[in-house]
């Protein structure tokens, strides 16, 4: 996963985020479901891998993953917004 682009990075955090939510609302209501349990697991360690390296080599997804150690990281990289479309 470490050598994975920017946009491939960003694909892989936001499909294990989407199978983390579903798996959770499944879980409210199937909480004895071992095996959901154990698949929510391994999305929530490489959802927290993928962020990880993400962010060690790009920049912070949320005021969380700031490196506050010796300056102000967020917002350094331009916004959304400012970015032209890679559609």
């Amino acid at each position: 996963m470490e050598n994975l682009s920017k946009k491939d990075l960003m694909k892989v955090i936001r499909s294990t985020n989407f199978a983390i939510i579903e798996l959770a609302l499944y879980l409210d209501t199937h909480p004895e479901d071992s095996c959901a349990l154990d698949t929510y697991h391994d999305y929530h360690k490489k959802f927290k891998k993928a962020v990880s390296i993400f962010e060690k080599k790009f920049e912070p997804l949320t005021v969380y993953g700031v490196d506050d150690e010796n300056f102000w990281t967020w917002g350094n990289e331009p916004w959304p917004w400012q970015k032209e479309c890679d559609c």
